[in-house]
C-alpha cells in the first residue's frame, strides 16, 4: 500500500510562499520516485489573514493541523504588523499547543558553498543544536508596571521544569547516538551567573549522562561557546541548550554555514505532529521578486521526510541540494545565486528526476 501523509502547508508572509513552492515542488519529485503520497492542506495564517480578520491562529485550525502528519511553515512576519502579535499568535502558540519542545538545527557546511571563517571547511563545520522550544524566557511570565511613566518595570522571567529540561536532554543524547560521528553532547549554559535555572540543567545533563555511557560530554559557557563556534566549529558534534542561547547561538551557525538562505530547521514533537521551516524570516524587502534563496526551505522538507520516516526521499533532497551548490549556483545570497528562486528549485527537480 502506497505510504500517504497530511502535510498542513502554511505558506506565510513575505518571500514564504515564493520558497514553499520550490520545497514543495522537490517534494511532488521525490515523492514519485519514493512511492508515497502527499496530501497538502493549506492554511491561510499571517500578516494578511491578521489584518483581515484581526485573527491570528483560530481554535478550528490548530485543531485541523493536530490531525496532520507534519507541517510546512514558509514564514511569518511583516512590518506592518507591530512585533510580537504574529510570532506570539501563531509561532509560539503552535509550539506550545503542539507541544513542539524540541527546535532542532542542524549547521552543515557543503561544498562550494562559502563561509565567513578563514580556513574551515565541510569537514570542520558540521554539528546539531537541540534547543529547548517551549520554557525559558519564551514562557511568558512576567509583566510590566507603570507602563509609560518614570517609574516602569518590566519583569520578564525565565521558567524551567525538571520535565522539560530532561526530555530535552534526553531527545540530544538520542539524536546523539543515531548521528553517529563523533558522539560527544555538549551542554550550552551559562552556570557561573544562572546558578538557578542552569543548576537543573547541569544536575539533569549528568544523571542523564548515565544511561548513555557511549556518549562523550563536555560543558561550555555560551559566551566561550560562541567564540569556538567561530574559531573551533569542529570541536562540536550536538549542542543542547535552553531557549534563549539557543535562538542565539543557531543565527550564528546560520552565517558560519552560508547563510541564512541555506539554513532550515525543525520544531519537533517527537510523539506529535512537528513543524518544519526555513530560517531566513519573511525578507520582506524581496517579496515577488524571485531572486529569494529556496534553499533553507528545500532543506526543510528533507528534515520533514527524516522525521517522517522516509529516510530515502531524504537523502535524495540533500544529494540534489548539494549538486547544485556545489556545481551550479554562483552564491546563496538572494540575487547572488545566478538564476532565480524558482530557476533554483528547477535544478534541484531535473537532479532528482534524471538521477
Amino acid at each position: 500500500m502506497q505510504r500517504e501523509y497530511d502535510i498542513a502547508v502554511i505558506p506565510g508572509d513575505g518571500t514564504g510562499p515564493e520558497v514553499v513552492a520550490e520545497g514543495l515542488k522537490v517534494l511532488e519529485a521525490v515523492s514519485d520516485k519514493c512511492n508515497f503520497k502527499l496530501a497538502l492542506h493549506y492554511f491561510n495564517l499571517g500578516a494578511e489573514h491578521y489584518k483581515n480578520t484581526g485573527e491570528t491562529l483560530s481554535d478550528g485550525v490548530l485543531d485541523s493541523m493536530r490531525g496532520c502528519h507534519a507541517i510546512y511553515l514558509g514564514a511569518i512576519g511583516d512590518p506592518e504588523v507591530p512585533p510580537g502579535i504574529l510570532e506570539k499568535g501563531v509561532l509560539l502558540r503552535l509550539r506550545f499547543e503542539l507541544d513542539l519542545y524540541i527546535n532542532l538545527r542542524p549547521v552543515k557546511l557543503y561544498p562550494g558553498v562559502e563561509t565567513p571563517i578563514k580556513d574551515k571547511g565541510p569537514e570542520e563545520i558540521d554539528f546539531v543544536v537541540v534547543r529547548e522550544n517551549t520554557e525559558g524566557l519564551y514562557a511568558g511570565a512576567g509583566g510590566i508596571m507603570r507602563r509609560g511613566t518614570p517609574h516602569e518595570v518590566a519583569v520578564q522571567e525565565s521558567i524551567s521544569t525538571r520535565m522539560g529540561v530532561e526530555r530535552c536532554i534526553r531527545y540530544a543524547f538520542e539524536a546523539c547516538r543515531h548521528r553517529n560521528r563523533a558522539k560527544k553532547l555538549t551542554l550550552c549554559g551559562k552556570t557561573n551567573v544562572l546558578t538557578y535555572t542552569f543548576d537543573l540543567w547541569e544536575r539533569t545533563f549528568n544523571e542523564v549522562a548515565e544511561d548513555f555511557p557511549d556518549i562523550k560530554t563536555d560543558y561550555v559557557h555560551v559566551d566561550a561557546l560562541c567564540m569556538w563556534m567561530v574559531k573551533n566549529p569542529e570541536w562540536f558534534d550536538v549542542i543542547v541548550t535552553e531557549n534563549m542561547f539557543g535562538d542565539i547561538i543557531t543565527d550564528l551557525g546560520a552565517m558560519i554555514q552560508g547563510g541564512i538562505g541555506v539554513a532550515a530547521g525543525g520544531n519537533i514533537n517527537p510523539e506529535g505532529v512537528s513543524m518544519f521551516e526555513p530560517i531566513g524570516g519573511s525578507a520582506p524587502k524581496y517579496t515577488g521578486q524571485n531572486v529569494i534563496n529556496p534553499i533553507g526551505a528545500i532543506l526543510a522538507a528533507k528534515l520533514m521526510l527524516e522525521t517522517l520516516g522516509e529516510p530515502e526521499g531524504a537523502q535524495i533532497i540533500e544529494k540534489a541540494v548539494m549538486k547544485v551548490l556545489r556545481e551550479d549556483l554562483k552564491g546563496t545570497g538572494a540575487g547572488k545565486m545566478g538564476y532565480s528562486t524558482s530557476e533554483v528549485g528547477d535544478l534541484i527537480v531535473k537532479f532528482i528526476e534524471t538521477s
